[in-house]
């Protein structure tokens, strides 16, 4: 795999992909999706020889965003990609794409209320029949955190070291006088 021929490929379908250090976050970059690329750029992702390691939703203002983190079968490199759903908690589903994403997208139907257009199955995975309509991973209005609070901050660059001003006219000592003051 070239990953510069990949990330050529994935400019054309994000709005953003930033490198990370997979040392700090466990994945190697961070790409933002517009919902209407979900698709394609999880099509490309299987046509490069990525497999979908999950798939999950988070509850935040703007709206809830679903995460899609992959992986390479030949070397490391890890994706999560990004995409918020629209006004009516509706995005494309993927589970034709990648079979793993049916279980994963009926959950976040259950516990978000994501509805994922044109899964082939979209029933409960986890609760009844009746409490369809529960979501119980959906915040309350007041408590919803903004995206920018919860998404990974790049580390703030390690402050100077400080050096020691040594008064005017003090000289440094030889090393056997010090040696002499230790003993």
């Amino acid at each position: 795999m070239d990953i510069n021929q990949v990330k050529k490929q994935w400019q054309t379908l994000s709005t953003t992909i930033e490198d990370i250090d997979y040392a700090v976050s466990g994945h190697d970059y961070n790409i933002c999706l517009e919902r209407d690329k979900v698709r394609d750029f999880a099509t490309l992702m299987l046509e490069e020889g990525f497999y979908l390691v999950d798939l999950m939703a988070v509850h935040v203002t703007p709206a809830i965003e679903v995460v899609y983190q992959f992986a390479h079968f030949e070397t490391r490199c890890r994706v999560l990609a990004r995409a918020f759903v629209d006004d009516n908690s509706e995005i494309a589903t993927i589970a034709d794409i990648y079979q793993g994403a049916n279980w994963h997208e009926r959950e976040a139907r259950d516990l978000h209320g994501v509805v994922f257009v044109d899964h082939p199955y979209l029933f409960p995975l986890i609760l009844a029949e009746e409490d369809v309509d529960l979501k119980p991973l959906l915040k309350k209005e007041g408590t919803l955190k903004d995206i920018d609070a919860v998404r990974r901050k790049p580390p703030e660059p390690a402050p100077e070291p400080k050096t020691k001003v040594k008064p005017e006219g003090a000289e440094a000592k030889p090393e056997a006088a010090k040696s002499q003051e230790q003993s």
